[in-house]
């Protein structure tokens, strides 16, 4: 009974609704102005793509800095929207490494079918 006690004296002293996070710091989640900002970022971070692939850079180049911009992108939804960045680190290394694992992946077979030729 005294543990439950002690609980609830936490709990009100810290706002928590839920007994699961007891102990646990509490994250402040961005505001719909950091959510606008990181949109807009990702709306110039579209365009920057379509003008590289309209471009007249070489072949590998323009793979390489489209790889580039899609794992950026990736990271930033990841870890923002799905809220990523205020969980535990090892989300956000499994999520960014599944990934990296994929682009990998796929930068194997374009080499095995000499896309870059």
């Amino acid at each position: 009974m005294q543990d439950l006690d002690r609980f609830h004296e936490e709990a009100g002293a810290r706002g928590l609704a839920d007994p699961r996070e007891a102990g646990h710091a509490r994250h402040i989640h961005p505001s719909a102005k950091e959510y606008v900002r990181i949109g807009m970022i990702l709306v110039v971070l579209t365009a920057l793509e379509v003008w590289i692939s309209y471009s007249s850079l070489p072949h590998g180049l323009l793979i390489g800095l489209l790889f580039f911009l899609a794992f950026v992108k990736f990271a930033l939804v990841a870890l923002w929207f799905m809220h990523l960045r205020f969980d535990d680190a090892r989300y956000s290394r499994f999520f960014i490494m599944g990934f990296a694992g994929a682009c990998i992946l796929f930068l194997v077979v374009l080499l095995l079918f000499k896309a870059f030729a």
